[in-house]
């Protein structure tokens, strides 16, 4: 992963509990953005959603992305990243999205019938703070 500059790096770890940002494109071209659950592994940060909504289906045809991690004490203290949707992963999304909900909510996620959980892994390209 591109440096995460020291000042920033614990906004990456699950003790705080930031949200972040995701930015895809449009078929034409327009931005969407939406609020998401997300943990690093390794050198990737990855995030999970259902598949068919409108951020997977951007991901899967546009693989560049922007992510905007806010510090949930000052949200005007964030990391942006860019990069490029390396991986979409159905196998163990469904244990990945139970983790998140752990982290985020504290408690266990109640699978949706007829839902189909997917992790997308984000290479990072470029790294910027506030």
């Amino acid at each position: 992963m591109h440096a995460i500059p020291d000042s920033h790096r614990e906004l990456l770890t699950d003790d705080a509990h930031a949200y972040a940002y995701l930015a895809t494109t449009m078929q034409d071209g327009s931005p969407q953005v939406t609020p998401v659950w997300f943990n690093v592994e390794g050198n990737f940060i990855l995030i999970n959603s259902a598949r068919g909504r409108v951020k997977d289906r951007n991901m899967r045809a546009r693989s560049s992305v922007a992510l905007l991690i806010a510090d949930p004490m000052d949200p005007f203290r964030y990391i942006q990243v860019r990069g490029r949707i390396i991986e979409i992963i159905e196998n163990g999304a469904l244990e990945h999205i139970g983790r998140l909900s752990m982290k985020y909510r504290g408690r266990p996620w109640s699978p949706v019938p007829g839902q189909t959980r997917v992790i997308f892994k984000l290479a990072v390209e470029r790294v910027s703070v506030e």
